[in-house]
């Protein structure tokens, strides 16, 4: 007798079990309303060709009773669902018969202890009132309470739900709900220290003023998560996590960042000799040379030194300065000398002086001052290439960032926005000067550049770039005239490949990040240059579209971020690509 019940259980508990480990889902069909056929397959959990198992019947029922309750459905049946048989042997198909029933509404909402801010709750809990009680609006509620909460200085707050009471309303005949809900804010707490660690060099003033953060502030947590962004600006750390909040033993609110320097500043060039062509010809060097210190004594003052041998006549040399927070007040200064050597023609000079105001860790302002020469190169010849000539230039700058990153942005926005009126007079050389020359000039710049980064998946962003330029004025001179091309505008061609008074480009990016400021692109560059007819001179009007594409990579190196990108032009073939090398300016 023993034997026979012991034979009996076997076959009640396993058999089914190794029926279904034989069956599959051949088919599945929905019969309900209110959503789809495709919603509800997809809220089962099951598919087609899934193995049968004995619980899958209540599995598909919770899955679907779960995602019907956050829809506003809490009392849907189920009546009619299971399998039939199938005309394949080895397949089972499954009949979801759904029955959601009437959807719940709120009725009433009551919030305890909102103290001065029941208004506030009231008006964000309020919009739920007569609507179906749909779970994830509430949870976005929730959320949105406890963010008010953090930025009012209550980071330990908590809003509890006491309960929800569930009945029909007799008036409407509908199922409702009652709302009871209980704000909780805990200690009102302050930043009152804020203590930084790993700062070898740099000191805490230049630390603290950057995050504009006043002891005795309100907690806010929005402010916290910004910390790292804000200092990433600086350029002086490696990429900062969030830092810790919290109370020491005298009740006192301790924001707590740690912070790794690294290397700020750089060294690199290349430099080669090139030997002449021609008999008597004496060779020359080439090549580039870059020099920045930024955080010069841990002060956040920055320099840089660039000179650029462009051929055997032409160079480039740059100087630069920057005085950050004058008198620790929020405005930076700004120093700069460049001059350009052009061949045998002519020396362009310029001084540059300007005042940014830092309105916001955003956004800021700044007038500019430059005074500018051209002096022509004195080599005898009878053809006219530039005049002599003093401008005085004054303008202004709006600029708004939101980057994420200086370096790999994944998000934000870069607009910079600027204006430079100019006042050029014209010296000599006096055997070009005539009664028709004007010999006071007026002329305008106007520059836009606007940068759109946007993480399209994980470790993926887009890059767009916007860019124009334009001057306006009776007179051009080669010297006044905008350079076009090459790695910072237009790649695909030479450096400087283009002169144009006015131009319009813009860069497309597909960047993959290999590491945190480590990535390689796809990019697409269009522009347009126009430069101008001028008939004194004989110079016809020029314009053009241009395209470059191709592909490269930025990397993080111990000198700084070095792109290298291979670009192909208009009617390029393979073989005439060009090559981009050059660091990203960290000035």
């Amino acid at each position: 007798m023993n034997r026979k019940l012991v034979l009996a259980f076997i076959l009640i508990v396993f058999l089914p079990a190794a029926f279904f480990s034989q069956q599959v889902i051949g088919r599945i069909d929905v019969t309900g309303s209110v959503f789809s056929r495709t919603e509800y397959v997809n809220w089962s959990g099951v598919r087609t060709g899934m193995k049968v198992f004995p619980s899958i019947l209540d599995t598909v029922k919770l899955n679907l009773t779960k995602k019907l309750s956050e829809m506003g459905y809490y009392h849907p049946s189920f009546e009619g669902t299971g399998f039939e048989a199938s005309t394949d042997a080895s397949g089972a198909d499954l009949r979801i018969a759904v029955r959601p029933g009437n959807p719940t509404y709120v009725r009433n909402i009551e919030i305890e202890s909102a103290g001065a801010d029941s208004a506030y709750f009231m008006r964000l809990f309020g919009f739920m009132k007569g609507q179906v009680f749909v779970k994830p609006e509430l949870e976005d509620n929730l959320s949105s309470s406890l963010d008010y909460l953090q930025e009012k200085g209550f980071p330990f707050a908590k809003v509890i739900i006491s309960s929800i009471f569930f009945t029909k309303d007799t008036a409407s005949s509908r199922e409702v709900a009652d709302l009871f809900l209980k704000i909780d804010k805990g200690l009102v707490t302050k930043i009152d220290e804020v203590k930084i660690k790993g700062n070898t060099k740099t000191s805490d003033r230049v630390i603290l003023r950057e995050l504009r953060i006043k002891p005795g502030s309100l907690y806010s947590q929005k402010l916290i998560e910004q910390v790292p962004q804000r200092l990433d600006r600086l350029r002086f750390f490696e990429p900062l996590e969030e830092p810790s909040y919290y109370l020491n033993s005298k009740g006192e609110g301790v924001l707590l960042i740690n912070v790794k320097e690294k290397q700020t500043n750089n060294f690199d060039g290349i430099l080669g000799y090139l030997p002449g062509t021609g008999e008597g010809q004496k060779g020359y060097l080439t090549g580039l040379v870059n020099v920045t210190l930024r955080n010069i004594l841990g002060s956040g003052r920055a320099a840089a030194i660039k000179w650029q041998q462009l051929d055997r006549y032409s160079q480039d040399l740059e100087l630069r300065y920057l005085e950050p927070w004058l008198f620790s007040f929020p405005f930076n200064v700004n120093l700069g000398l460049i001059q350009h050597k052009q061949d045998t023609t002519y020396i362009q000079r310029r001084y540059e002086a300007s005042l940014e105001y830092l309105a916001t860790e955003d956004i800021s302002a700044s007038v500019v001052l430059s005074t500018e020469d051209v002096i022509p190169t004195e080599n005898g010849s009878p053809y006219f290439t530039v005049f002599n000539s003093s401008t005085v230039s004054t303008g202004v700058s709006l600029k708004i960032d939101t980057r994420d990153d200086f370096y790999a942005p994944t998000k934000g926005i870069y607009f910079l926005n600027s204006y430079l009126f100019s006042r050029k007079k014209v010296n000599g050389p006096e055997r070009f000067l005539n009664t028709e020359t004007i010999q006071n000039i007026n002329q305008q710049r106007f520059a836009i550049d606007f940068s759109l980064f946007y993480e399209i998946f994980s470790s993926q962003v887009a890059a767009l770039g916007l860019h124009g330029r334009e001057l306006r004025s009776t007179n051009y001179e080669v010297s006044d005239l905008y350079r076009f091309g090459g790695t910072n505008t237009l790649r695909g061609y030479n450096e400087n490949q283009f002169l144009a008074n006015r131009l319009l480009w813009s860069n497309l990016e597909y960047r993959v990040l290999l590491s945190r400021r480590t990535y390689g692109f796809l990019f697409l560059d269009s522009g347009y240059y126009l430069r101008s007819a001028e008939p004194e001179r004989n110079i016809p009007r020029t314009s053009s579209f241009k395209n470059g594409y191709g592909l490269g990579i930025n990397l993080e190196t111990g000198f700084g971020i070095l792109s290298v990108s291979y670009a192909l032009g208009n009617g390029d073939q393979f073989s005439q690509g060009k090559i981009h090398l050059g660091l990203v300016n960290e000035f």
